[in-house]
């Protein structure tokens, strides 16, 4: 499979667009406080001088004019020269704010015509001392009612202007706040879509694969997991179903192979058999007693190979078909107490004791009786086989709180299975460890009987721990259900 976008590249695209809306909104929030920077350095440059500038002006004309009285009055130097000290500190102020057009910054047309105003009246203001106390020249009361007039318009326009740029950094402000947590929200929620994207992209094929893997370790074959993508998770999940189809067709294979082969030795292994039966009875002539007892270990072997060879057999029909069941209403306690009495012999020989509890009233079971016997057997035999001498198997039956099935646990005191072996010793031919190389069988016990009853309905499981012994229990539907 040919990959369009790979995992790496959806995550630096997602990364991209994130780091795009991060640093769009950094731009955005620094165009802003650009203009917040320059509303207030004019504020600071401009508004706050004339207002400082426009209040010494007034000052100064209040002077002007209280220090000319007092000189035409009384005739004192120092009042002409407070006067001219007003004036020049007026013509200074004056001057200062008519500059500011020439750097850039806008004035009220007010100032214009009071600069003019004045430079009209200032030549005869500027040597004050030649002239006679009398003859000192003097700004005229409505020139100077005129000056403060144009001077409060001018100062209430600065005001203003300050007014409006206050109002546009406060609105420059929220505007600025606004955007980042707009920008802010924007990536996190970009961010928090990709996390939930991405892990959805991701934890579905693995949920996917984990569920086919699964099926594998249980079932021995998965279903084609269903390819969604074509990233390296699609090729993943190309490469399980190429393994999956492979894995089938090989158990296929062995499954036909030991079909095959189990039909080839049935048939000499029953004229054997036959044969050996005939030796022992005598058919051929008389035998001794040693010849006997080894045409019993031959019978014995014989039959064996041959319950070996029926499990094969059951084993290649179940991997061709699901077993077929006709269910019967069976009593409980009757048919779990012949399947006990089957397993005295064996349970005897090692001085095993196998106790039930069945309570009273136990209701009767929905099963194939043949195909039931089987489990039982095979369960009851495996404790037995694992249990020490001289030891316990418990049969426990118990109907569910619903009234609809019935439990039924088989305990004994082996050498119990380990955690990570519980899972697998329901899969075809799987033996424990412990008990690989110096106990019977090929691990096709608990496979069939995990079949068996699924088939009814029910399900099988293990509870053991080392050292402590194995439970092993399975649910089957009452005949009421």
């Amino acid at each position: 499979m040919k990959l369009t976008y790979g995992i790496t590249d959806k995550l630096f695209v997602w990364f991209f667009i994130i780091v795009l809306i991060f640093f769009g909104t950094i731009l955005v929030f620094y165009i802003d406080l650009q203009h917040i920077v320059k509303i207030s350095a004019n504020i600071v440059n401009k508004n706050n001088e004339i207002s400082a500038a426009s209040k010494k002006m007034l000052e100064n004309l209040l002077s002007m004019e209280e220090n000319e009285k007092k000189y035409r009055l009384l005739g004192k130097d120092d009042y002409l020269n407070y006067f001219d000290t007003a004036r020049k500190d007026f013509e200074g102020q004056l001057k200062k704010i008519v500059q500011m057009e020439a750097r850039g910054m806008a004035i009220s047309d007010n100032w214009k015509n009071l600069y003019e105003s004045y430079l009209n009246i200032s030549p005869r203001l500027r040597d004050l001392k030649k002239a006679q106390p009398s003859k000192i020249p003097w700004i005229p009361v409505n020139v100077i009612n005129e000056w403060i007039e144009k001077i409060y318009i001018a100062r209430a326009e600065n005001e203003y202007e300050v007014y409006l740029a206050t109002t546009e950094l406060n609105r420059r402000g929220q505007t600025s706040a606004r955007n980042g947590l707009i920008g802010i929200g924007v990536s996190s929620m970009v961010g928090l879509l990709g996390i939930i994207f991405l892990a959805y992209t991701t934890l579905r094929p693995l949920r996917e694969l984990l569920k086919g893997i699964r099926s594998i370790s249980q079932d021995r074959f998965s279903e084609p997991i269903r390819i969604r993508s074509k990233d390296e998770f699609g090729e993943l999940a190309g490469a399980f179903n190429e393994m999956s189809v492979r894995l089938k067709e090989e158990e296929q294979m062995r499954s036909d192979f030991v079909s095959m082969l189990s039909h080839e030795i049935r048939t000499p292994l029953t004229s054997i058999g036959e044969s050996v039966n005939m030796i022992a009875e005598e058919v051929m002539g008389p035998v001794n007693d040693r010849q006997r007892k080894f045409l019993e270990i031959a019978s014995s072997e014989i039959g064996r190979i041959g319950n070996l060879l029926n499990h094969l057999m059951q084993v290649s029909r179940l991997a061709s078909s699901a077993i077929k069941i006709r269910p019967l209403s069976i009593g409980t306690s009757a048919f779990v107490s012949e399947c006990i009495h089957g397993m005295a012999p064996a349970a005897e020989a090692k001085r095993i004791k196998i106790e039930a509890e069945i309570p009273p009233g136990i209701p009767n079971m929905m099963a194939d009786p043949e195909h039931l016997k089987q489990v039982f057997i095979n369960l009851l035999g495996n404790a037995v086989k694992f249990s020490p001498t001289k030891s316990k198997v418990k049969v426990l039956i118990e109907e569910d709180e619903a009234g609809t099935d019935l439990m039924f646990s088989i305990s004994d005191k082996g050498p119990g299975i380990q955690e990570e072996e519980q899972s697998l010793i329901f899969n075809k031919y799987y033996q424990a460890r412990r008990i690989r190389g110096h106990m019977d069988g090929v691990g096709l016990g608990l496979y069939i009987s995990k079949h068996i009853v699924e088939a009814h309905g029910g399900t099988l499981w293990v509870e053991s721990k080392i050292g402590q012994g194995s439970t092993f229990g399975f649910s089957l539907p009452t005949a009421g259900k």
